[in-house]
């Protein structure tokens, strides 16, 4: 055999246990069941297979392993079909093809698994104090985790917008605002000396004091040709770029760094014409405890559960949140949980609940707008559906409104919060009055078991009257789950409780 044909060690163990591991059952069933309407590639240890790819059986899970395949990876974005899918195809095209996304939360950090674990609970802390009680949480297999929250939780459309359209703006404001929220967590958790270890490691970054997003790094480089006695200087983001050639003699060219600067592209201003509008910040933790924004983008794609990792042999092997804590005290508990002989399956997407993401989604646009952070979601809305206005129905009456809402009002004890979201798009979408409206959400409250506080209402209502109004959540599910749902005959003909009132006060007003 070749030096070049030669088999890694790393190539070797993973190779002796690919096919006994994924000759289970259980496992095809696992990796097949959740690549449902995604896009997979199989990795054959190296290199990944073609894209697009799908299963279209259970059995095409052990026929790739045969053929090779050591490992499978899908996307976060949810297809119609994925094999309709093509390279380069426009935003327009990919909208129409996507169905949804799911959240995923990618950490990473290389500086072991207990501080993984750490972002990670911070993370999900975040999620929970933000309305999210179902996550899924895997281990990536090496030396980090996975969080989902599936497209399920979400709602389906803000201010107007289908939200499955809103890919990759709105997961990555997401990520950006839990990134900020579990900052304090994060330090907190981390080992005093954690900053003075790994100085050395960080780059350094600089916010624009103006807005207070992270300025884009440049660095403005002189270009020459000794031969041909030419200068030039160009500047290269991130200190990112290919060397330039000599238009005369095709030659590369020397370079002398000159400086570095810095750019706030939503003020633009740049460090060139004034340092006072940037603030050193010595430490990007976020980079180095493995949270990284550029991994939510079209088409990326992440290690499937329970599949398994080319480096470390182990399982992709979904945890329990107790796990982490685990992670942290023991390095080598991953061996003793990830062992492909030794693991148990079970479900990676948990059991969420029809817009119980509502509330993460709102306080992340209101965090973006304040902190100017994404401005595709603002161009968005100023589109078609910024011109929804409000229904006014004569003569309405609670008798007018559907049996679920009749029920809700009475008060109830699980899914507040929901209840209280699609309260008030319901009044704003009847075009109640603000008086009215507040003071019927404040008498709801009260019904409830135990009241949501008053300071959370507040805040809820200041959100929503900075934007227009939206439909409340569609029927069946959602208020099957807040335990409010007892359809009538009128109820099998609608498809939102707004209709139900428009239908029920249009006949009675003939």
């Amino acid at each position: 055999m070749t030096e070049k044909n030669k088999i890694s060690e790393k190539e070797k163990k993973i190779r002796a246990i690919t096919q006994l591991y994924y000759s289970r059952k259980d496992v095809q069933k696992a990796i097949f069941e959740f690549s449902k309407n995604r896009e997979i590639s199989p990795r054959y240890f190296e290199g990944f297979g073609k894209r697009p790819d799908s299963f279209n059986y259970i059995g095409d899970v052990f026929s790739l392993v045969r053929k090779g395949a050591t490992s499978f990876h899908c996307s976060e974005e949810l297809w119609k079909n994925p094999m309709d899918i093509e390279t380069g195809m426009s935003e327009e095209k990919g909208n129409k093809l996507r169905i949804g996304w799911d959240l995923l939360i990618d950490i990473d950090c290389e500086e072991g698994m207990d501080y993984s674990a750490i972002v990670a609970k911070a993370m999900i802390e975040s999620l929970k104090q933000n309305g999210i009680k179902n996550f899924g949480l895997k281990f990536s297999g090496s030396k980090g985790f996975h969080i989902l929250v599936p497209w399920k939780a979400f709602p389906k459309n803000i201010n107007g917008i289908l939200l499955d359209e809103l890919f990759p703006a709105l997961p990555r404001t997401l990520m950006a605002y839990l990134r900020e929220y579990s900052r304090r967590a994060i330090q907190e958790m981390l080992p005093k000396d954690f900053y003075e270890k790994f100085k050395d490691k960080v780059n350094v970054r600089h916010r624009c004091k103006k807005c207070g997003n992270f300025a884009e790094e440049f660095l403005r480089v002189e270009f020459t040709c000794e031969k041909c006695n030419i200068t030039e200087e160009r500047s290269f983001k991130n200190g990112k770029g290919k060397l330039p050639v000599c238009y005369k003699c095709k030659q590369k060219m020397k370079f002398k760094p000159i400086k570095k600067y810095y750019v706030c592209e939503k003020c633009e201003i740049n460090s060139l014409k004034s340092d006072v509008n940037f603030e050193r910040e010595p430490i990007d933790m976020y980079s180095l405890m493995g949270l990284d924004m550029g991994l939510v983008s079209p088409r990326h794609l992440f290690r499937m559960p329970y599949s398994l990792h080319e480096k470390s042999a182990l399982v992709s092997v979904v945890l329990e949140e107790k796990d982490l804590d685990k992670f942290i005290k023991d390095p080598n508990y991953k061996e003793k949980i990830a062992d492909p002989l030794r693991i148990e399956v079970k479900n990676f997407t948990p059991d969420s609940t029809e817009n119980e993401a509502a509330e993460l989604v709102m306080q992340a646009l209101d965090w973006a707008e304040e902190s100017g952070f994404n401005k595709e979601i603002e161009r968005q809305a100023s589109g078609k559906y910024a011109d929804f206005k409000p229904i006014k129905l004569e003569k309405l009456t609670d008798d007018d409104f559907p049996p679920c809402v009749k029920k809700l009002l009475l008060g109830i004890d699980d899914g507040k919060k929901r209840g209280l979201f699609a309260l008030i798009n319901f009044f704003r979408s009847l075009g109640m009055e603000k008086e009215e409206l507040e003071k019927r959400i404040y008498e709801w409250n009260e019904k409830n078991k135990e009241p949501l506080k008053k300071g959370y209402i507040h805040t809820q209502l200041v959100w929503f009257y900075k934007r227009k109004p939206i439909m409340p959540p569609n029927c069946r599910d959602f208020y099957r789950d807040l335990g409010v749902c007892e359809p009538d005959a009128l109820c099998n003909k609608i498809k939102n409780p707004i209709n139900y009132a428009i239908r029920k006060n249009f006949k009675k007003n003939n």
